[in-house]
């Protein structure tokens, strides 16, 4: 007996924050019947992994690598793509601003859009976009899933490079949360979790006093 196979696909959320927001990298589809700003995807082969997938289309598609990345979830509604039956299997894949819009480099197919929240919309710079497929939804799932593992994960500073300041994290747990914090309490919660460690350095170029540089502790 013969059965029916569905396709599987891997589509990524590729998330930054940036000038203080939360962003994603969209790419425009122009193709019908599929039409909007889609994250960038690729089916998985018979004979490679997810996460070989997963590194595939981060370089065919955005040019990045050596990025964090994790499972969001798996997206199966049966008409979720009108071409064929899709299985998409969603990733989150986090990196620091500057290595993201390296990679984007003037794209005109490609845009950073802002995340305001699990209800918003993923909006550009003239406005809301239209999206494919069921990517809306799935962005507000990817919103949810990030501010629920700040408090008990180190998944925030993914999104900052390897030394920062403690501004530069409470500039990206806010971006995150969608509203200010207090910076002492801020500060104290950080050091008190004992994921980041001072590394005796200081940032330089800056005006003002120069910050103390962290860095994420390493698992032993």
């Amino acid at each position: 007996m013969e059965y029916q196979r569905p396709n599987v696909a891997v589509d990524l959320a590729v998330l930054s924050v940036v000038e203080g927001a939360l962003k994603v990298l969209l790419m425009r589809r122009d193709d019908a019947p599929v039409q909007g700003w889609a994250m960038p995807g690729g089916f998985v082969h018979i004979d490679a992994s997810l996460d070989e997938t997963v590194a595939r289309v981060l370089h065919e598609k955005t040019r990045l690598a050596d990025v964090h990345f994790e499972q969001l979830a798996t997206y199966g509604a049966v008409d979720r793509d009108p071409r064929e039956r899709v299985i998409s299997i969603v990733y989150m894949a986090l990196c620091p601003a500057e290595k993201l819009l390296a990679s984007i480099n003037g794209d005109a197919d490609q845009v950073l859009a802002s995340l305001s929240g699990p209800d918003g919309p993923a909006t550009g710079p003239d406005g809301p976009l239209t999206l494919a497929f069921d990517h809306q939804m799935i962005l507000g799932d990817v919103v949810t899933r990030l501010r629920g593992k700040l408090d008990y994960s180190a998944i925030g500073f993914a999104l900052l490079p390897d030394l920062f300041t403690l501004r530069d994290a409470q500039i990206v747990h806010e971006a995150i949360l969608g509203h200010p914090l207090t910076k002492p309490a801020f500060r104290r919660k950080l050091m008190d979790r004992g994921l980041i460690a001072p590394t005796g350095t200081f940032e330089k170029g800056r005006a003002y006093r120069p910050a103390e540089l962290y860095q994420v502790k390493t698992e032993k």
